[in-house]
Protein backbone atom coordinates (compact mmCIF):
# COMPACT_ATOMS: atom_id res chain seq x y z
CA UNK A 1 0.00 0.00 0.00
CA UNK A 2 1.23 3.54 -0.70
CA UNK A 3 2.36 5.56 2.29
CA UNK A 4 1.38 9.15 2.86
CA UNK A 5 3.29 11.83 4.72
CA UNK A 6 1.71 13.70 7.62
CA UNK A 7 1.36 16.77 5.41
CA UNK A 8 -0.54 14.79 2.77
CA UNK A 9 -2.83 13.42 5.47
CA UNK A 10 -3.54 16.92 6.81
CA UNK A 11 -4.28 18.11 3.29
CA UNK A 12 -6.72 15.24 2.79
CA UNK A 13 -8.44 15.98 6.10
CA UNK A 14 -8.73 19.62 5.18
CA UNK A 15 -10.17 18.80 1.77
CA UNK A 16 -12.74 16.50 3.42
CA UNK A 17 -13.66 19.30 5.82
CA UNK A 18 -14.08 21.69 2.89
CA UNK A 19 -16.38 19.25 1.10
CA UNK A 20 -18.46 18.71 4.25
CA UNK A 21 -18.72 22.45 4.75
CA UNK A 22 -20.13 23.03 1.29
CA UNK A 23 -22.48 20.06 1.48
CA UNK A 24 -23.79 21.33 4.83
CA UNK A 25 -24.26 24.89 3.54
CA UNK A 26 -26.02 23.67 0.41
CA UNK A 27 -28.33 21.49 2.50
CA UNK A 28 -29.20 24.42 4.78
CA UNK A 29 -29.84 26.64 1.78
CA UNK A 30 -32.27 24.13 0.29
CA UNK A 31 -33.91 23.66 3.69
CA UNK A 32 -34.59 27.40 3.97
CA UNK A 33 -33.35 28.37 7.44
CA UNK A 34 -31.16 27.31 10.32
CA UNK A 35 -29.87 28.44 13.69
CA UNK A 36 -26.09 28.99 13.56
CA UNK A 37 -25.59 27.56 17.05
CA UNK A 38 -28.24 24.89 16.71
CA UNK A 39 -27.64 21.29 15.63
CA UNK A 40 -27.57 22.19 11.92
CA UNK A 41 -25.25 25.14 12.38
CA UNK A 42 -22.89 23.02 14.47
CA UNK A 43 -22.07 20.90 11.40
CA UNK A 44 -20.89 24.02 9.57
CA UNK A 45 -18.92 25.23 12.59
CA UNK A 46 -17.20 21.85 13.12
CA UNK A 47 -16.17 21.61 9.46
CA UNK A 48 -14.86 25.17 9.54
CA UNK A 49 -12.91 24.57 12.75
CA UNK A 50 -11.29 21.50 11.20
CA UNK A 51 -10.52 23.35 7.98
CA UNK A 52 -8.84 26.27 9.84
CA UNK A 53 -8.97 28.80 6.97
CA UNK A 54 -5.88 30.99 6.88
CA UNK A 55 -7.83 34.20 6.43
CA UNK A 56 -9.56 33.67 9.79
CA UNK A 57 -6.30 33.41 11.71
CA UNK A 58 -6.80 32.35 15.35
CA UNK A 59 -10.21 30.82 14.62
CA UNK A 60 -9.62 27.68 16.71
CA UNK A 61 -8.15 29.44 19.74
CA UNK A 62 -10.81 29.07 22.47
CA UNK A 63 -10.04 32.43 24.11
CA UNK A 64 -8.32 34.81 21.68
CA UNK A 65 -10.63 36.69 19.33
CA UNK A 66 -9.26 36.96 15.77
CA UNK A 67 -9.12 40.72 15.16
CA UNK A 68 -7.82 40.92 11.58
CA UNK A 69 -10.40 38.36 10.53
CA UNK A 70 -13.21 40.38 12.13
CA UNK A 71 -12.03 43.56 10.42
CA UNK A 72 -11.95 41.68 7.11
CA UNK A 73 -15.49 40.28 7.33
CA UNK A 74 -17.12 43.48 8.60
CA UNK A 75 -15.85 45.30 5.51
CA UNK A 76 -17.80 42.72 3.48
CA UNK A 77 -20.94 42.62 5.62
CA UNK A 78 -23.34 45.56 6.12
CA UNK A 79 -22.59 48.03 8.87
CA UNK A 80 -24.60 47.19 11.99
CA UNK A 81 -25.17 43.51 11.20
CA UNK A 82 -23.72 42.57 14.60
CA UNK A 83 -26.80 44.23 16.18
CA UNK A 84 -29.25 41.85 14.48
CA UNK A 85 -30.47 38.42 15.57
CA UNK A 86 -32.14 37.53 12.29
CA UNK A 87 -30.38 37.61 8.94
CA UNK A 88 -32.12 36.74 5.70
CA UNK A 89 -30.52 36.22 2.31
CA UNK A 90 -32.88 37.37 -0.45
CA UNK A 91 -32.97 37.90 -4.21
CA UNK A 92 -33.68 41.24 -5.87
CA UNK A 93 -37.25 41.56 -4.61
CA UNK A 94 -37.93 45.31 -4.54
CA UNK A 95 -36.76 46.13 -1.02
CA UNK A 96 -34.85 49.16 -2.37
CA UNK A 97 -38.19 50.86 -3.05
CA UNK A 98 -39.02 50.99 0.65
CA UNK A 99 -35.72 50.68 2.51
CA UNK A 100 -32.41 52.48 2.22
CA UNK A 101 -29.71 50.21 0.80
CA UNK A 102 -26.61 49.73 2.96
CA UNK A 103 -23.65 48.66 0.82
CA UNK A 104 -20.53 47.13 2.46
CA UNK A 105 -17.30 48.96 1.60
CA UNK A 106 -15.59 45.89 0.06
CA UNK A 107 -18.53 44.04 -1.53
CA UNK A 108 -21.19 45.44 -3.85
CA UNK A 109 -24.23 44.00 -2.11
CA UNK A 110 -27.50 45.79 -1.36
CA UNK A 111 -28.40 45.19 2.28
CA UNK A 112 -31.50 46.40 4.12
CA UNK A 113 -32.00 47.02 7.83
CA UNK A 114 -35.66 46.00 8.18
CA UNK A 115 -35.94 46.75 11.90
CA UNK A 116 -33.84 46.65 15.06
CA UNK A 117 -33.32 42.88 14.85
CA UNK A 118 -33.47 42.00 11.14
CA UNK A 119 -31.05 42.47 8.24
CA UNK A 120 -31.78 41.36 4.66
CA UNK A 121 -28.83 40.81 2.30
CA UNK A 122 -29.45 40.77 -1.45
CA UNK A 123 -27.74 37.89 -3.26
CA UNK A 124 -27.44 38.36 -7.04
CA UNK A 125 -24.09 36.75 -7.82
CA UNK A 126 -24.92 33.09 -7.47
CA UNK A 127 -23.82 30.36 -5.07
CA UNK A 128 -20.29 31.73 -4.56
CA UNK A 129 -21.80 34.92 -3.13
CA UNK A 130 -24.09 32.96 -0.81
CA UNK A 131 -21.29 30.73 0.49
CA UNK A 132 -19.07 33.78 0.96
CA UNK A 133 -21.64 35.43 3.25
CA UNK A 134 -22.37 32.20 5.15
CA UNK A 135 -18.69 31.58 5.93
CA UNK A 136 -18.28 35.15 7.18
CA UNK A 137 -21.35 34.82 9.37
CA UNK A 138 -20.18 31.46 10.73
CA UNK A 139 -16.85 33.01 11.66
CA UNK A 140 -18.68 35.91 13.34
CA UNK A 141 -20.74 33.51 15.49
CA UNK A 142 -17.64 31.50 16.46
CA UNK A 143 -15.96 34.69 17.68
CA UNK A 144 -19.11 35.74 19.56
CA UNK A 145 -18.90 32.53 21.60
CA UNK A 146 -15.32 33.38 22.61
CA UNK A 147 -16.49 36.80 23.80
CA UNK A 148 -19.26 35.19 25.86
CA UNK A 149 -16.80 32.76 27.47
CA UNK A 150 -14.58 35.69 28.45
CA UNK A 151 -17.53 37.81 29.64
CA UNK A 152 -19.00 35.26 32.08
CA UNK A 153 -17.34 33.68 35.08
CA UNK A 154 -17.51 30.00 36.05
CA UNK A 155 -20.94 30.53 37.64
CA UNK A 156 -22.32 32.20 34.54
CA UNK A 157 -22.27 35.66 36.12
CA UNK A 158 -21.15 38.73 34.18
CA UNK A 159 -17.58 39.80 34.84
CA UNK A 160 -16.64 43.32 35.89
CA UNK A 161 -15.10 43.95 32.45
CA UNK A 162 -18.36 43.04 30.68
CA UNK A 163 -20.39 45.32 32.93
CA UNK A 164 -17.95 48.17 32.23
CA UNK A 165 -18.16 47.55 28.47
CA UNK A 166 -21.96 47.76 28.66
CA UNK A 167 -21.64 51.14 30.36
CA UNK A 168 -19.28 52.39 27.65
CA UNK A 169 -21.48 51.29 24.75
CA UNK A 170 -24.71 52.56 26.33
CA UNK A 171 -23.28 56.03 27.04
CA UNK A 172 -24.57 58.92 25.02
CA UNK A 173 -22.29 59.21 21.97
CA UNK A 174 -21.55 62.84 22.84
CA UNK A 175 -19.95 61.79 26.12
CA UNK A 176 -16.32 60.80 26.03
CA UNK A 177 -14.86 58.03 28.16
CA UNK A 178 -11.37 57.08 29.25
CA UNK A 179 -10.18 55.12 26.23
CA UNK A 180 -7.19 53.65 28.04
CA UNK A 181 -9.46 52.08 30.66
CA UNK A 182 -11.79 50.97 27.88
CA UNK A 183 -8.94 49.18 26.11
CA UNK A 184 -8.12 47.44 29.38
CA UNK A 185 -11.67 46.09 29.81
CA UNK A 186 -11.87 45.13 26.16
CA UNK A 187 -8.52 43.31 26.18
CA UNK A 188 -9.85 40.85 28.79
CA UNK A 189 -13.04 40.23 26.82
CA UNK A 190 -11.23 39.45 23.57
CA UNK A 191 -8.30 37.58 25.13
CA UNK A 192 -5.68 39.96 23.72
CA UNK A 193 -2.93 42.09 25.19
CA UNK A 194 -3.58 45.74 25.96
CA UNK A 195 -1.29 46.81 23.12
CA UNK A 196 -2.96 44.48 20.58
CA UNK A 197 -6.38 45.73 21.66
CA UNK A 198 -5.44 49.40 21.36
CA UNK A 199 -3.99 48.92 17.87
CA UNK A 200 -7.08 46.97 16.78
CA UNK A 201 -9.45 49.65 18.07
CA UNK A 202 -7.56 52.32 16.14
CA UNK A 203 -7.66 50.11 13.01
CA UNK A 204 -11.42 49.55 13.30
CA UNK A 205 -12.05 53.27 13.86
CA UNK A 206 -10.14 54.02 10.67
CA UNK A 207 -11.95 51.40 8.56
CA UNK A 208 -14.72 52.72 6.33
CA UNK A 209 -18.16 51.22 6.89
CA UNK A 210 -17.27 49.37 10.11
CA UNK A 211 -18.44 50.12 13.65
CA UNK A 212 -15.99 50.50 16.53
CA UNK A 213 -14.51 47.39 18.10
CA UNK A 214 -16.21 48.31 21.41
CA UNK A 215 -19.58 48.31 19.66
CA UNK A 216 -18.96 45.06 17.76
CA UNK A 217 -17.69 43.13 20.79
CA UNK A 218 -20.64 44.28 22.90
CA UNK A 219 -23.34 43.24 20.42
CA UNK A 220 -21.71 39.94 19.51
CA UNK A 221 -21.28 39.11 23.18
CA UNK A 222 -24.77 40.30 24.15
CA UNK A 223 -26.61 37.98 21.74
CA UNK A 224 -24.37 35.06 22.61
CA UNK A 225 -25.07 35.60 26.33
CA UNK A 226 -28.82 35.98 25.67
CA UNK A 227 -28.86 32.72 23.72
CA UNK A 228 -26.81 30.99 26.44
CA UNK A 229 -29.42 32.07 28.99
CA UNK A 230 -32.28 30.56 27.00
CA UNK A 231 -33.56 33.45 24.91
CA UNK A 232 -34.60 32.92 21.28
CA UNK A 233 -31.66 31.79 19.15
CA UNK A 234 -30.16 33.75 16.29
CA UNK A 235 -31.28 32.60 12.86
CA UNK A 236 -30.18 32.72 9.21
CA UNK A 237 -32.83 32.15 6.53
CA UNK A 238 -33.18 32.26 2.74
CA UNK A 239 -36.15 33.66 0.86
CA UNK A 240 -38.15 31.28 -1.36
CA UNK A 241 -37.46 33.55 -4.34
CA UNK A 242 -33.70 33.24 -3.84
CA UNK A 243 -33.89 29.46 -3.56
CA UNK A 244 -35.89 29.25 -6.78
CA UNK A 245 -33.63 31.36 -9.04
CA UNK A 246 -30.12 30.33 -7.98
CA UNK A 247 -28.40 28.56 -10.86
CA UNK A 248 -30.91 29.74 -13.50
CA UNK A 249 -28.83 32.67 -14.85
CA UNK A 250 -31.56 35.12 -13.88
CA UNK A 251 -29.31 38.15 -13.39
CA UNK A 252 -26.57 37.16 -15.83
CA UNK A 253 -29.17 36.70 -18.57
CA UNK A 254 -30.60 40.19 -18.05
CA UNK A 255 -27.12 41.69 -17.91
CA UNK A 256 -25.95 40.03 -21.14
CA UNK A 257 -29.19 40.80 -22.99
CA UNK A 258 -28.82 44.54 -22.38
CA UNK A 259 -25.17 44.54 -23.43
CA UNK A 260 -25.78 42.53 -26.62
CA UNK A 261 -28.73 44.77 -27.51
CA UNK A 262 -26.46 47.79 -27.18
CA UNK A 263 -23.83 46.24 -29.46
CA UNK A 264 -26.45 45.31 -32.05
CA UNK A 265 -28.25 48.68 -31.98
CA UNK A 266 -24.92 50.51 -32.53
CA UNK A 267 -23.98 48.28 -35.51
CA UNK A 268 -21.05 46.75 -33.61
CA UNK A 269 -22.05 43.08 -34.10
CA UNK A 270 -19.88 42.49 -37.18
CA UNK A 271 -16.93 44.57 -35.98
CA UNK A 272 -14.03 42.71 -34.30
CA UNK A 273 -15.07 42.49 -30.64
CA UNK A 274 -12.70 41.84 -27.73
CA UNK A 275 -14.05 41.07 -24.26
CA UNK A 276 -11.98 42.13 -21.26
CA UNK A 277 -12.84 41.19 -17.67
CA UNK A 278 -11.04 43.64 -15.39
CA UNK A 279 -11.59 46.72 -13.27
CA UNK A 280 -13.39 49.73 -14.75
CA UNK A 281 -10.49 52.16 -14.72
CA UNK A 282 -7.26 50.72 -16.11
CA UNK A 283 -8.36 50.26 -19.74
CA UNK A 284 -9.99 53.69 -19.80
CA UNK A 285 -6.95 55.34 -18.22
CA UNK A 286 -4.57 53.51 -20.56
CA UNK A 287 -6.36 54.97 -23.59
CA UNK A 288 -7.26 58.44 -22.35
CA UNK A 289 -5.50 59.56 -19.14
CA UNK A 290 -2.37 61.05 -20.75
CA UNK A 291 -4.38 63.07 -23.28
CA UNK A 292 -7.03 64.17 -20.78
CA UNK A 293 -4.53 65.25 -18.10
CA UNK A 294 -1.59 66.55 -20.16
CA UNK A 295 -1.97 69.99 -18.55
CA UNK A 296 -2.73 68.78 -15.01
CA UNK A 297 -0.09 66.01 -14.95
CA UNK A 298 2.72 66.69 -17.43
CA UNK A 299 4.23 63.25 -16.72
CA UNK A 300 5.76 61.02 -19.39
CA UNK A 301 5.09 57.61 -17.88
CA UNK A 302 1.54 56.21 -17.94
CA UNK A 303 2.34 54.23 -14.76
CA UNK A 304 3.19 57.48 -12.95
CA UNK A 305 -0.09 59.01 -14.13
CA UNK A 306 -1.94 55.90 -12.95
CA UNK A 307 -0.36 56.17 -9.50
CA UNK A 308 -1.56 59.77 -9.24
CA UNK A 309 -5.07 58.74 -10.25
CA UNK A 310 -5.05 55.97 -7.61
CA UNK A 311 -4.69 58.54 -4.80
CA UNK A 312 -8.06 58.72 -3.06
CA UNK A 313 -8.26 62.52 -3.02
CA UNK A 314 -7.80 62.89 -6.80
CA UNK A 315 -11.50 62.48 -7.60
CA UNK A 316 -11.61 65.52 -9.89
CA UNK A 317 -8.79 64.13 -12.05
CA UNK A 318 -10.54 60.77 -12.39
CA UNK A 319 -13.78 62.53 -13.33
CA UNK A 320 -11.92 64.53 -15.97
CA UNK A 321 -10.56 61.35 -17.58
CA UNK A 322 -14.02 59.76 -17.57
CA UNK A 323 -15.58 62.81 -19.24
CA UNK A 324 -12.82 62.93 -21.87
CA UNK A 325 -13.32 59.21 -22.55
CA UNK A 326 -17.08 59.62 -23.00
CA UNK A 327 -16.37 62.30 -25.62
CA UNK A 328 -13.85 60.16 -27.52
CA UNK A 329 -15.37 56.73 -28.09
CA UNK A 330 -16.20 55.24 -24.69
CA UNK A 331 -19.74 54.27 -23.67
CA UNK A 332 -20.82 53.35 -20.14
CA UNK A 333 -23.59 50.81 -19.66
CA UNK A 334 -25.02 51.04 -16.18
CA UNK A 335 -26.16 47.80 -14.59
CA UNK A 336 -29.90 47.46 -14.01
CA UNK A 337 -30.01 43.67 -13.84
CA UNK A 338 -28.85 43.26 -10.26
CA UNK A 339 -25.62 41.53 -11.30
CA UNK A 340 -23.57 44.52 -10.06
CA UNK A 341 -21.33 44.31 -13.14
CA UNK A 342 -20.70 47.63 -14.83
CA UNK A 343 -19.63 47.70 -18.50
CA UNK A 344 -17.60 50.05 -20.70
CA UNK A 345 -17.62 49.78 -24.50
CA UNK A 346 -14.76 51.36 -26.49
CA UNK A 347 -15.31 52.16 -30.17
CA UNK A 348 -11.77 52.52 -31.49
CA UNK A 349 -12.97 54.21 -34.70
CA UNK A 350 -13.66 57.30 -32.57
CA UNK A 351 -10.17 57.36 -31.04
CA UNK A 352 -7.34 59.59 -32.22
CA UNK A 353 -3.87 58.14 -32.75
CA UNK A 354 -2.33 61.30 -31.30
CA UNK A 355 -4.14 60.76 -27.98
CA UNK A 356 -2.61 57.33 -27.34
CA UNK A 357 0.28 57.11 -24.88
CA UNK A 358 3.64 55.80 -26.07
CA UNK A 359 3.08 52.59 -24.07
CA UNK A 360 0.38 51.58 -26.58
CA UNK A 361 2.54 50.69 -29.56
CA UNK A 362 0.12 50.11 -32.42
CA UNK A 363 -1.67 51.91 -35.25
CA UNK A 364 -5.43 52.38 -35.06
CA UNK A 365 -7.40 51.20 -38.10
CA UNK A 366 -8.62 53.92 -40.49
CA UNK A 367 -11.51 51.75 -41.70
CA UNK A 368 -14.52 52.17 -39.45
CA UNK A 369 -15.96 48.70 -40.13
CA UNK A 370 -12.64 47.10 -39.15
CA UNK A 371 -11.91 49.20 -36.06
CA UNK A 372 -11.86 47.18 -32.84
CA UNK A 373 -14.66 47.18 -30.26
CA UNK A 374 -13.50 46.57 -26.69
CA UNK A 375 -16.09 45.42 -24.16
CA UNK A 376 -14.77 45.83 -20.61
CA UNK A 377 -16.81 44.11 -17.91
CA UNK A 378 -16.19 44.56 -14.20
CA UNK A 379 -14.85 41.68 -12.08
CA UNK A 380 -17.32 38.83 -11.66
CA UNK A 381 -17.53 36.92 -8.38
CA UNK A 382 -16.90 33.17 -8.41
CA UNK A 383 -19.61 31.17 -10.14
CA UNK A 384 -21.12 34.42 -11.46
CA UNK A 385 -18.28 34.42 -14.02
CA UNK A 386 -19.77 31.36 -15.75
CA UNK A 387 -23.30 32.74 -15.66
CA UNK A 388 -22.38 36.09 -17.24
CA UNK A 389 -19.81 34.85 -19.77
CA UNK A 390 -22.04 31.96 -20.84
CA UNK A 391 -24.92 34.34 -21.53
CA UNK A 392 -22.70 36.94 -23.21
CA UNK A 393 -21.21 34.49 -25.71
CA UNK A 394 -24.63 33.23 -26.85
CA UNK A 395 -26.15 34.76 -30.01
CA UNK A 396 -28.74 37.49 -29.51
CA UNK A 397 -32.32 36.27 -30.05
CA UNK A 398 -33.90 38.80 -32.40
CA UNK A 399 -37.42 38.03 -33.57
CA UNK A 400 -37.03 34.80 -35.57
CA UNK A 401 -33.29 35.05 -36.08
CA UNK A 402 -30.14 34.72 -34.00
CA UNK A 403 -27.41 37.36 -34.26
CA UNK A 404 -23.86 36.12 -33.72
CA UNK A 405 -21.15 38.55 -32.68
CA UNK A 406 -17.66 38.70 -34.18
CA UNK A 407 -15.81 37.93 -30.95
CA UNK A 408 -12.07 37.79 -31.58
CA UNK A 409 -10.66 37.41 -28.05
CA UNK A 410 -11.57 36.98 -24.39
CA UNK A 411 -9.14 38.55 -21.93
CA UNK A 412 -9.23 37.98 -18.18
CA UNK A 413 -7.27 40.12 -15.74
CA UNK A 414 -7.68 39.57 -12.04
CA UNK A 415 -6.07 39.52 -8.64
CA UNK A 416 -5.26 36.20 -7.06
CA UNK A 417 -3.44 34.50 -4.23
CA UNK A 418 0.10 33.46 -5.11
CA UNK A 419 1.80 30.31 -3.77
CA UNK A 420 5.37 31.33 -4.61
CA UNK A 421 6.45 34.94 -4.69
CA UNK A 422 5.02 38.01 -2.99
CA UNK A 423 2.22 40.55 -3.33
CA UNK A 424 2.37 42.35 -6.67
CA UNK A 425 4.01 39.52 -8.65
CA UNK A 426 2.38 38.23 -11.85
CA UNK A 427 0.81 34.83 -12.58
CA UNK A 428 0.15 33.54 -16.12
CA UNK A 429 -1.89 30.30 -16.06
CA UNK A 430 -1.86 27.53 -18.64
CA UNK A 431 -4.70 25.60 -17.00
CA UNK A 432 -7.42 26.08 -14.40
CA UNK A 433 -8.02 23.29 -11.88
CA UNK A 434 -11.46 23.46 -10.30
CA UNK A 435 -11.06 22.67 -6.60
CA UNK A 436 -13.32 19.98 -5.19
CA UNK A 437 -14.17 18.54 -8.61
CA UNK A 438 -12.50 16.50 -11.36
CA UNK A 439 -12.80 19.42 -13.78
CA UNK A 440 -9.58 20.67 -15.36
CA UNK A 441 -9.36 23.28 -18.12
CA UNK A 442 -6.03 23.40 -19.99
CA UNK A 443 -5.76 26.09 -22.69
CA UNK A 444 -3.31 28.04 -24.82
CA UNK A 445 -2.70 31.40 -23.17
CA UNK A 446 -1.90 34.18 -25.65
CA UNK A 447 -0.52 36.37 -22.85
CA UNK A 448 3.25 36.67 -23.26
CA UNK A 449 5.44 36.77 -20.15
CA UNK A 450 8.13 38.67 -22.09
CA UNK A 451 6.15 41.92 -21.76
CA UNK A 452 7.08 42.02 -18.06
CA UNK A 453 10.84 41.48 -18.60
CA UNK A 454 11.86 45.11 -18.28
CA UNK A 455 10.00 45.58 -15.00
CA UNK A 456 11.00 44.54 -11.51
CA UNK A 457 8.24 41.94 -11.19
CA UNK A 458 8.51 38.18 -11.00
CA UNK A 459 6.32 36.18 -13.37
CA UNK A 460 5.12 32.65 -12.53
CA UNK A 461 3.63 30.34 -15.16
CA UNK A 462 1.68 27.15 -14.48
CA UNK A 463 -1.74 25.80 -13.50
CA UNK A 464 -3.95 27.81 -11.15
CA UNK A 465 -6.61 26.56 -8.75
CA UNK A 466 -10.10 27.97 -9.04
CA UNK A 467 -11.24 27.78 -5.43
CA UNK A 468 -14.76 27.58 -4.06
CA UNK A 469 -14.09 30.56 -1.80
CA UNK A 470 -10.97 32.58 -1.00
CA UNK A 471 -11.97 32.76 2.66
CA UNK A 472 -11.83 28.97 3.06
CA UNK A 473 -8.27 28.13 2.02
CA UNK A 474 -5.80 26.56 4.39
CA UNK A 475 -2.08 25.97 4.11
CA UNK A 476 -2.21 22.17 3.92
CA UNK A 477 -4.39 22.16 0.80
CA UNK A 478 -2.42 24.94 -0.86
CA UNK A 479 0.96 23.34 -0.10
CA UNK A 480 -0.34 20.13 -1.64
CA UNK A 481 -1.24 21.88 -4.89
CA UNK A 482 2.12 23.70 -4.90
CA UNK A 483 4.45 20.80 -4.08
CA UNK A 484 2.69 17.87 -5.72
CA UNK A 485 2.76 17.14 -9.44
CA UNK A 486 0.05 19.78 -9.94
CA UNK A 487 2.72 22.49 -9.39
CA UNK A 488 0.11 25.24 -9.13
CA UNK A 489 1.30 28.83 -8.97
CA UNK A 490 -1.77 30.49 -7.48
CA UNK A 491 -5.45 30.48 -6.61
CA UNK A 492 -8.42 32.56 -7.70
CA UNK A 493 -12.21 32.23 -7.94
CA UNK A 494 -13.28 32.77 -11.55
CA UNK A 495 -10.86 31.15 -14.03
CA UNK A 496 -12.46 27.71 -14.40
CA UNK A 497 -15.90 29.29 -14.60
CA UNK A 498 -14.82 31.61 -17.42
CA UNK A 499 -13.03 28.81 -19.28
CA UNK A 500 -16.01 26.48 -18.96
CA UNK A 501 -18.18 29.10 -20.69
CA UNK A 502 -15.58 29.89 -23.37
CA UNK A 503 -14.99 26.23 -24.27
CA UNK A 504 -18.72 25.50 -24.38
CA UNK A 505 -19.30 28.48 -26.71
CA UNK A 506 -16.37 27.77 -29.04
CA UNK A 507 -16.21 23.96 -29.11
CA UNK A 508 -19.77 22.78 -28.46
CA UNK A 509 -22.29 25.51 -29.24
CA UNK A 510 -20.15 27.04 -32.03
CA UNK A 511 -21.48 30.49 -31.13
CA UNK A 512 -17.94 31.91 -31.32
CA UNK A 513 -14.93 30.89 -33.38
CA UNK A 514 -12.70 28.05 -32.19
CA UNK A 515 -9.79 30.36 -33.03
CA UNK A 516 -10.80 32.96 -30.45
CA UNK A 517 -7.71 34.17 -28.57
CA UNK A 518 -7.63 33.74 -24.80
CA UNK A 519 -5.51 35.76 -22.41
CA UNK A 520 -5.36 35.25 -18.66
CA UNK A 521 -3.07 37.14 -16.29
CA UNK A 522 -3.31 37.76 -12.56
CA UNK A 523 -1.41 39.90 -10.10
CA UNK A 524 -0.84 38.69 -6.56
CA UNK A 525 -3.03 40.38 -3.95
CA UNK A 526 -1.87 38.05 -1.17
CA UNK A 527 0.20 35.00 -0.33
CA UNK A 528 -1.86 32.70 1.93
CA UNK A 529 1.21 30.53 2.63
CA UNK A 530 3.07 33.49 4.11
CA UNK A 531 2.49 34.59 7.70
CA UNK A 532 0.85 38.01 7.60
CA UNK A 533 0.33 37.70 3.85
CA UNK A 534 -3.38 36.80 3.71
CA UNK A 535 -6.09 39.14 2.45
CA UNK A 536 -7.07 40.02 6.01
CA UNK A 537 -3.64 41.62 6.54
CA UNK A 538 -4.62 44.50 4.26
CA UNK A 539 -4.94 45.58 0.65
CA UNK A 540 -2.10 46.05 -1.83
CA UNK A 541 -2.62 49.79 -2.02
CA UNK A 542 -0.22 51.68 -4.29
CA UNK A 543 1.84 48.53 -4.89
CA UNK A 544 -1.02 47.14 -6.96
CA UNK A 545 -0.96 49.94 -9.52
CA UNK A 546 2.08 48.76 -11.47
CA UNK A 547 1.04 45.12 -12.04
CA UNK A 548 -2.55 46.17 -12.82
CA UNK A 549 -1.46 48.53 -15.59
CA UNK A 550 1.29 46.31 -16.95
CA UNK A 551 -1.24 43.50 -17.42
CA UNK A 552 -3.75 45.96 -18.92
CA UNK A 553 -1.17 47.26 -21.40
CA UNK A 554 -0.21 43.67 -22.23
CA UNK A 555 -3.83 42.82 -23.01
CA UNK A 556 -4.46 45.92 -25.14
CA UNK A 557 -1.20 45.63 -27.10
CA UNK A 558 -1.86 41.92 -27.58
CA UNK A 559 -5.30 42.64 -29.01
CA UNK A 560 -4.06 45.20 -31.53
CA UNK A 561 -0.79 43.54 -32.47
Amino acid sequence: MPSYSNKSTRAQLSRSALQRLYIAMRHLFIRGSYKPLGASGEAVIKAMMQLKPEIYGDLTDPERVELDGLNYIFQRLPKGIEECKYIKLVSKEGFQKSFEAIIPSKRRRNCFRIDAEQFYIEMTRGRSDIYDVLTHLTFMYIESEKIRNNALDLKGEETLEWRRLKEIVKRNKDKQFDFERGYSYLSTLIGRTFDETKKACIKFDGTKGVNSLFHIVYWLGKYSIDEYRGERKREISFSSSLREIVGHHEYGGRWAEKLKRFLYDNNFAERPIHIISSNLHSVMNSFYAKAALHEDLPIESLLDVAEELAIGSNTSLRDKVTQFALEHGMYQIEDESGSNLGVQVFDCSQMSQSNLPKELGFELSNEENKAQILVVMDYAFGEQAYECMDELLKPLDLNDSKVKFNIQSVNIMGKAGILEGVKGDIMIPNAHIFEGTADNYPFRNAMDRDIFKSHNLKVFEGPMITVLGTSLQNRDILRYFLRSSWKCVGLEMEGAHYQKAIQAASQIRKSISEKVEIRYAYYASDNPLETGGTLSSGALGKAGVSPTYLITLGIINGIFN
